[in-house]
C-alpha cells in the first residue's frame, strides 16, 4: 500500500506553519494566456517593507512558474535573492521529511475505543513506512485498524501552496504596491468552433468558443484575463519540419487582406475576456467569442493523387466545405487556430456530427476549404495506362482517372494530380486543367448522379 493511501485520511498535524510576512489581502491579478501552454502572470499586491534587507513570501504562485522569468517591481525595493518552494504539504511529503525524526503513532482498539500512543522513529519511506518503536522494527501498514500519525511541526520547506520567497532591500519602512510578474506553463487556451451546415440553403452557422485550461497547480481568483492569438517564438522550442511523410491537407485556400476591429499586440491579436474570471486549478472553462449565422458555404469533393501511379482500388474523395471569413458574405472576423467541428441536421431536425478539422490562424477575408472526412459514395481510381521512356531523362505517362458517384445527385470533384516535379508539362487532356502551383494540376470533374466520369491526361516529364 502506498504512503499516500496509508496517510491520506489519517494524518494529523499539530503545529501549523507560522503566518507569512505581513501582506494586505487585497490582490489584483492580470493574466495573458498564449495558445502554446504559456501564460504571463502579473500579480499586484501591497507589501509591507521594513526597510533594509528582508524576505517577502508570495504564496499562491503557479506551481509551474519559470523562476528565471520573475521580476518584482516596487518603488524603492531591489531583489537580492529569490527562491521557489514547490515542495507542497501532503501526508506523503510529511512522512518523507520526518525520516530520522520521532513521531507519535496512535492506534485505536476498535472493540474498546481505547487509544494507544507510542513514540516511533521514522527510518525510511521507500515503498512503505519503516518505523523503530522501542527495540522493534515495524512497517506501518493499512490493515483496517484506525491509525493516526502525529507530527510535532511542519518542516520549514513544506508549503501548503506554491510559494516564491524573495529577499529584498528596501529604502524605507512602509506599505507600498508591488507587481510580481512571471511566465508559467500549465495555463493555455485553444479555439473551438461549431459549424452547422444547412444543405438546402448552402449556408452555415458558426459559433466560436475559447477553451481555457489550468493545470498550473494554483487558482487565479477574479483575474483580468487576455488571450493572445499567435505563437510567440520560445528559445529551445524546436522546429516543426513537415517535409517528410504525407503532408497535411491545406485548409487555407487564399489568405485574407482585411483588417478587423480586434486589438493587436505586435503581430498577434488580443481576445480580452469581457469580465474578470476565476480560473480554478484543474479546470476547463469556455467563453463564447464568435456567433455568426447564414454564411454562404459550398459543399464539394476533392481527391489528390500524390504521385503519377496506379491505385489498386478506388479511393474515397474527401468531403470539403468552402466558405469565407471576410466582412462581406463571410464570418467577418479573424479566426485563431483551433478545431472546427461540422454538424448537419437529420430528417428529425436534430444536429448530427459529420467531422472535424484543425485550422491555422486565419486572417480576416480568407477563404477556407475544410475537410470533414472521406466520402462514402464518391470514389476515384487513378490508373497508369502507359509509361514510355523517350530518352534517358524524359518520360511520357498516360494517366486515366475513373470517378464514380453512388449518390442520387450530381457532384463536382476537384481532382488534383500532385508530384509534377521537374520539367513536367501536360501534353494532352480530355478536360481543361488549372495549375494551383508548379507541382500540381487540378480538374473540376462533373460526375452525374448514380454514374461515372473519366479523365485522361498525358504528361511529358523531364528529370
Amino acid at each position: 500500500m502506498s504512503i499516500r493511501t496509508i496517510l491520506a485520511a489519517s494524518c494529523t498535524v499539530v503545529a501549523l506553519q507560522s503566518a507569512l510576512p505581513a501582506f494586505a489581502q487585497d490582490r489584483a491579478l492580470a493574466i495573458t494566456i498564449y495558445a502554446d501552454d504559456l501564460a504571463l502572470v502579473q500579480d499586484k499586491r501591497p507589501v509591507e517593507v521594513t526597510g533594509g534587507r528582508q524576505r517577502i513570501e508570495f504564496a499562491g504562485v503557479s506551481a509551474q512558474i519559470r523562476p528565471e522569468t520573475v521580476s518584482l517591481s516596487a518603488n524603492g525595493v531591489t531583489i537580492v535573492e529569490q527562491n521557489f518552494d514547490f515542495d507542497l504539504l501532503t501526508p506523503a511529503k510529511l512522512m518523507e521529511k520526518a525520516v530520522g525524526s520521532v513521531v507519535t503513532i496512535v492506534r485505536v482498539n476498535p472493540a474498546t475505543g481505547q487509544e494507544i500512543r507510542e513514540q516511533a522513529e521514522v527510518l525510511a519511506t521507500n515503498n512503505g513506512v519503516v518505523l523503530k518503536i522501542g527495540e522493534r522494527i515495524e512497517v506501518l501498514r493499512d490493515d483496517g485498524l484506525p491509525v493516526r500519525v502525529i507530527f510535532d511541526k511542519v518542516p520549514e520547506n513544506l508549503r501548503s501552496k506554491p510559494t516564491l520567497s524573495v529577499t529584498v532591500d528596501g529604502d524605507r519602512r512602509g506599505t507600498r504596491p508591488a507587481t510580481l510578474s512571471y511566465l508559467t506553463s500549465g495555463l493555455g487556451w485553444r479555439a473551438d468552433y461549431v459549424a452547422l451546415f444547412d444543405d438546402a440553403s448552402s449556408k452555415i452557422d458558426v459559433q466560436g468558443w475559447v477553451t481555457l485550461t489550468n493545470s498550473s497547480g494554483t487558482t487565479y481568483d477574479n483575474a483580468d484575463t487576455t488571450l493572445v492569438a499567435g505563437s510567440p517564438l520560445r528559445a529551445g522550442g524546436g522546429y516543426n519540419d513537415q517535409r517528410y511523410g504525407r503532408p497535411q491537407r491545406p485548409q487555407l485556400v487564399t489568405a485574407g487582406t482585411e483588417t478587423g476591429d480586434r486589438e493587436r499586440l505586435g503581430d498577434f491579436y488580443l481576445y480580452p475576456l469581457a469580465e474578470r474570471t476565476t480560473i480554478a486549478n484543474m479546470q476547463t472553462k469556455q467563453v463564447s467569442f464568435l456567433d455568426v449565422h447564414g454564411v454562404p458555404a459550398k459543399h464539394g469533393y476533392e481527391f489528390r493523387n500524390y504521385w503519377m501511379g496506379t491505385q489498386e482500388e478506388p479511393q474515397s474523395a474527401r468531403t470539403v466545405y468552402r466558405f469565407a471569413t471576410g466582412s462581406a458574405d463571410g464570418l467577418g472576423d479573424q479566426l485563431p487556430a483551433g478545431v472546427l467541428r461540422f454538424y448537419m441536421r437529420d430528417k428529425q431536425g436534430d444536429p448530427q456530427f459529420i467531422g472535424e478539422s484543425t485550422i491555422d490562424h486565419t486572417p480576416m477575408g480568407s477563404t477556407l476549404s475544410v475537410s470533414t472526412g472521406d466520402a462514402f459514395d464518391v470514389k476515384v481510381k487513378p490508373v497508369v495506362e502507359k509509361r514510355e521512356r523517350l530518352s534517358s531523362r524524359r518520360w511520357r505517362t498516360t494517366m486515366n482517372y475513373t470517378l464514380s458517384n453512388a449518390s442520387p445527385r450530381a457532384v463536382t470533384v476537384a481532382l488534383q494530380q500532385d508530384g509534377l516535379w521537374g520539367d513536367t508539362r501536360i501534353q494532352s487532356e480530355t478536360m481543361r486543367s488549372t495549375r494551383p502551383n508548379a507541382d500540381m494540376a487540378e480538374w473540376q470533374v462533373n460526375v452525374p448522379a448514380n454514374g461515372t466520369a473519366e479523365l485522361t491526361v498525358v504528361f511529358d516529364s523531364s528529370y
